[in-house]
């Protein structure tokens, strides 16, 4: 090789050199999350924060904690991530959102699911949270009207919804209140069955018997999700028409499901994360609600329980599972 080209190669060389010393490190961020259990819908989140740029190990590290459906861990594990200083903390559920809420007032916090969280005093109002804390709610005023009118749509004679819920929950506490508002309006009664933790789960379906309910309303919350299989199970052998807020339960064997896609909140979530990357504070970012729902029937389960499901019905459903 000539001397000249020798040179130049070197020259080059410490040119590319001097540029990449020149130039700054990769900041990497560190999200933190704090949920019930690392489900599908998390995915969104991952996948939501990936296309916009953030690579997991490059620029981009997260902290995961989980409660496995014991919302009393939930304290603990709140503080444990806050302790690691993180850019931003996401949680799932209400009671992670207290959680954090009361572990830290200046790390930003968003919600991915939430419900009434102004009610709550999570924030100071949908439109100008105040706080540290945003995000995303799954409640609309319309939903708990939509879902008795659904039930009553497949199941015209039912008079007595049950509604599955934990009464310890204060989120859980306003749903049933619109519930019942909802059920007056109708002309049917609810009746609320406490589940007041996973463990209970077995000796509450086995009440539900004396109950004498004509169908049941299942809320999503740590130890609905946990026994999902079973619920599905139990409706199915009592032959009792059940809806549920999410497509998973559905999925296994269940009636109906009615409610915002979990999947497309975790995976708006990672905006909200995004734009307080780049600055944005989460006092000044509106809580969103849900636009829309995806209404989801088991055509199969139905045909189990002896029920045709109205033509009308089914064209309204956003999947149909045979």
């Amino acid at each position: 090789m000539e001397r000249r080209s020798v040179l130049a190669v070197v020259g080059t060389a410490i040119a590319g050199w001097r540029l990449a010393a020149a130039a700054p490190p990769v900041k990497s961020h560190l999200v933190a999350v704090l949920g019930n259990e690392d489900r599908h819908y998390w995915d969104g989140l991952r996948h939501g924060l990936r296309d916009l740029g953030y690579e997991d190990g490059r620029n981009l590290r997260y902290a995961w904690r989980w409660s496995h459906s014991v919302t009393e861990r939930l304290p603990a594990l709140a503080a444990e991530l806050v302790a690691l200083r993180p850019d931003v903390l996401v949680v799932s559920g209400s009671q992670a959102a207290r959680a954090a809420q009361a572990a830290t007032a200046t790390i930003p916090i968003v919600m991915a699911l939430s419900s009434r969280p102004e009610r709550l005093g999570l924030v100071q109002s949908l439109s100008r949270p105040g706080g540290n804390i945003t995000g995303l709610s799954t409640y609309s005023p319309q939903l708990a009207a939509k879902k008795v009118e659904l039930l009553r749509e497949l199941v015209p004679h039912a008079a007595r919804l049950g509604f599955l819920w934990t009464a310890s929950s204060p989120a859980e506490a306003f749903q049933l209140r619109d519930l019942e508002a909802a059920a007056d309006a109708a002309r049917v009664v609810i009746v609320p069955i406490d589940v007041p933790e996973p463990a209970a789960l077995a000796s509450t379906l086995a009440s539900i018997a004396a109950l004498r309910v004509h169908a049941m309303l299942v809320i999503g919350n740590p130890a609905t999700f946990e026994g999902a299989e079973r619920i599905t199970a139990f409706a199915l052998a009592q032959r009792l028409p059940t809806m549920f807020e999410e497509r998973r339960f559905v999925e296994l064997g269940g009636l109906l499901s009615y409610g915002a896609n979990f999947t497309a909140q975790f995976r708006r979530a990672a905006d909200y994360v995004d734009r307080i990357l780049r600055g944005a504070k989460p006092a000044d970012l509106p809580i969103e609600q849900p636009t829309s729902f995806e209404l989801v029937v088991n055509r199969a389960t139905a045909r189990q329980l002896g029920l045709a499901v109205p033509p009308a019905l089914l064209l309204r459903a956003d999947f149909i599972i045979d």
